[in-house]
């Protein structure tokens, strides 16, 4: 496995642009301070038991078998072939919200995560797939691990528009039918749609055997609510203007907006998924660490 450049010499710089050296910056965040390969486990998954031996190493014993049978087994683990990544990226108009203060909107957060993730997937020699979508599906394409590949990928997330509503759960459906080969599957969304129908979308991958990583991003403003003076809040995906006076609804907008963050997270931790939560004002490497220490820990 290719491991991934812990520097960035001006030559290199120099040759970058755009997306790509913004991708190749965030990692470099991140793996300064990893020491290892940021998508150690992504292709390993498991395999059989085996009866222990001394001298094993016992991160890997399976406790709830020693739990029934008083016996110490180990799980054993096995590399995947031809293993694929797929990025599954929301571009529904919702996603261009950005608040005063903020570097980016929530799609400009997705599109330089999900760049930072297509690069290191294709460093490792792996493929990459990717999926931009509102209420259809605006972009499909099939995995590939060649460099012509990832530049493609990258092309179609600096360009891919903020338009349309959100239509969650049907496009979830839609994808697990067309993703067939079993892979990792990372959505990036800001998640506003009907949570039973956002799950019941989910569920169909994991039906299909996929790995399911749900990152769910929001603007500041989205849970702080920090308006104070009477506003005219402009409403995304034909959902109308409201004018209102924020404190007068504060409290009981909260209450339902972290109501929401809980039924999405623990739906998704019930289905067996990663949820992670991100804010656009975290830096992006301290997302894109949340992700992979967040996979480090399912696989030990």
């Amino acid at each position: 496995m290719a491991e991934s450049p812990n520097y960035l010499d001006p030559a290199t710089l120099a040759r970058l642009s755009g997306l790509d050296l913004k991708a190749r910056l965030i990692v470099e965040g991140y793996v300064s301070g990893a020491h290892q390969s940021p998508f150690h486990g992504f292709s390993v998954e498991f395999a059989e038991h085996r009866e222990y031996v001394p001298g094993d190493d016992l991160r890997y014993v399976d406790w709830k078998v020693y739990g029934k049978s008083d016996r110490i087994y180990l799980k054993q683990y096995e590399q995947e072939t031809n293993f694929a990544c797929w990025l599954l990226a929301d571009t529904s108009e919702s996603m261009q919200y950005r608040s005063d203060g903020v570097p980016m909107s929530k799609l400009d957060y997705a599109r330089h995560l999900s760049a930072a993730l297509a690069w290191l997937v294709v460093q490792q020699q792996d493929a990459v797939g990717l999926a931009t979508f509102d209420r259809d599906v605006s972009n499909f394409l099939r995995s590939s691990s060649q460099p012509s590949h990832l530049k493609h990928v990258l092309h179609v997330l600096e360009t891919a528009p903020a338009t349309g509503e959100t239509a969650l759960g049907p496009i979830l459906h839609s994808l697990a039918e067309r993703i067939r080969k079993r892979g990792l599957v990372i959505l990036m969304s800001d998640l506003f749609d009907d949570p039973e129908s956002l799950l019941l979308g989910l569920k169909h991958f994991r039906h299909r055997r996929h790995d399911v990583s749900v990152l769910h991003i929001v603007d500041p403003a989205e849970q702080d609510f920090p308006f104070e003076d009477p506003t005219l809040f402009k409403g995304l995906e034909q959902a109308g203007n409201q004018m209102t006076d924020p404190k007068a609804l504060r409290k009981a907008y909260r209450q339902e907006f972290e109501s929401f963050l809980s039924q999405v997270r623990v739906g998704c931790r019930s289905l067996h998924m990663d949820y992670v939560f991100v804010r656009t004002d975290w830096p992006l490497d301290v997302a894109l660490r949340a992700i992979l220490t967040r996979r480090r820990e399912r696989i030990r």
